[in-house]
């Protein structure tokens, strides 16, 4: 099994904070930690070479060569697929994608 690197932007890594921070606000600290693990086991499990990703319905998305893969159907995280790496571009609610 052939792995890739996994390479998560900064900007997304703060989108998953602030989601983090938002449930923490609500009294909810173990979940929101819960969250976070979730969230980058998900984006670990990308490495894997074998697996094939869909191109966005997002037509904007879609005309740039991003990949879209749905996390819990309430996120969607926005990345680029090469042979050597995967680059992780947003982690955004799925309801902010309009087409």
């Amino acid at each position: 099994m052939g792995l890739r690197k996994v390479t998560v932007k900064e900007s997304v890594a703060h989108q998953i904070a602030e989601i983090a921070w938002y449930i923490e606000s609500k009294g909810l600290i173990q979940t929101a930690e819960k969250f976070t693990d979730e969230v980058y086991d998900f984006l670990i499990k990308f490495s894997d070479s074998r697996r094939i990703h869909a191109s966005c319905r997002d037509p904007k998305r879609a005309m740039l060569g991003f990949k879209c893969i749905s996390f819990r159907r309430k996120y969607t995280v926005v990345f680029l697929d090469t042979e050597s790496e995967i680059i992780i571009c947003e982690f955004i609610s799925s309801k902010a994608i309009h087409w």
